[in-house]
């Protein structure tokens, strides 16, 4: 199959991103060829890169059409992502990467495969699962497998509050103050020296779900990837931060819950040197002092190595704001797939580059 070169305005303003990150990846996109439609060695353990978050990282971006904003005004008319089409104009499949999504509200047990099939364009929506598995696939030698279990509107600091984590107290700017509860607290927040009333939802309810969600694909590895008897967890990818960036609270307390995730996910999948990407808000600029902000702020001081020594080398964040093509995350963006593309593609290149350092 001809090869086909990725440099372009997309790919430019990926590298332009990964600068400003420090996530460097040679400071520049690297070409990516079409897959050759070959399958992977399966001798080979599967390399296993989950994603989670909100409803960011869902399939928002809109494929079909000619109008700005599609994917297929993008590859047809705008010439970006070529990889994704072969020289007839259809589709490109990876039969290296396999593409699994599950989906459940709340805990373990509500479960929907999504998705289950090599990684392509199909249907009328894309996440950055397309940018990312591409970017994967290209760079390594083992099966890949993007697996994402996550659902819309859940907040780190409350929904997806890992396990181990700690209440906290939180005086707004009406001077009154609330109380936090800690993993599996209940209800979200009350009053100071009021007597918290349960509801059917604790923090860290959706945590408990994603992950046993994706600990279930694992388990039955050879249902999701054919063939495969082994696998490894190499990557957690993380896109949210929405609904935290709207309460002061949740915002303020959003370092240490990352720091804390980053840690208790690499303990849930046996995965000590699993790499973490997270991206920002695509409508939040840096220096912003709202609840965007501070998001922003936390993902790039987590992923300094001066300020946490144990991530150093193998967390990164992706300035997301000159990649997006406007719209926010509350709106999806507005369905723009260039946005989803070009937010997938820098974070498989920050995650290739943490594992090409590693190997180094």
């Amino acid at each position: 199959m001809k090869k086909k070169v990725l440099f372009g305005v997309a790919s430019l303003m990926v590298a332009v991103a990964i600068l400003i990150t420090g996530v460097s990846a040679a400071d520049k996109a690297k070409a990516i060829p079409d897959p050759d439609g070959k399958p992977a060695n399966m001798s080979k353990k599967v390399k296993v890169f989950i994603i989670m978050g909100q409803s960011n990282t869902l399939e928002m971006g809109k494929v079909k059409g000619d109008k700005a904003g599609t994917l297929e005004n993008a590859v047809k008319n705008e010439k970006l992502y070529p990889y994704l089409v072969d020289d007839a104009g259809n589709w490109t499949t990876r039969k290296d990467v396999r593409n699994v999504q599950v989906m459940g509200s709340g805990g373990p047990g509500r479960t929907r495969v999504i998705r289950n099939d090599w990684l392509t364009v199909s249907g009328g929506k894309i996440g950055i699962e397309v940018g990312i598995g591409h970017h994967l696939g290209n760079a390594l030698d083992e099966p890949v497998m993007i697996l994402k279990s996550s659902i819309g509107n859940r907040a780190l600091g409350w929904d997806l509050l890992p396990p181990g984590s700690e209440g906290f107290e939180f005086t707004d700017k009406k001077g009154v103050t609330w109380v936090h509860p800690g993993y599996k607290g209940s209800p979200e927040k009350w009053k100071k020296g009021e007597t918290p009333k349960k509801i059917g939802w604790y923090a860290g309810l959706q945590y408990d779900g994603d992950v046993a969600r994706a600990q279930n694909v694992l388990q039955n590895l050879g249902k999701y990837y054919p063939g495969a008897t082994e696998y490894e967890v190499a990557g957690f990818l993380w896109w949210q931060g929405d609904r935290d960036s709207r309460s002061a609270a949740l915002s303020s307390r959003y370092e240490k819950n990352l720091a804390h995730l980053i840690k208790t996910l690499r303990k849930e999948f046996n995965a000590p040197k699993a790499k973490f990407v997270c991206a920002t808000l695509g409508q939040t600029k840096k220096g912003a002092t709202d609840g965007g902000g501070k998001i922003l702020n936390a993902m790039f001081s987590v992923a300094d190595g001066k300020k946490h020594p144990d991530f150093k080398g193998n967390v990164a964040a992706v300035y997301t704001h000159p990649l997006s093509k406007g719209g926010s995350s509350g709106g999806h963006y507005g369905g723009n797939a260039e946005t989803y593309m070009n937010v997938g593609e820098a974070m498989g290149q920050a995650m290739v580059k943490l594992i090409e350092a590693d190997k180094k």
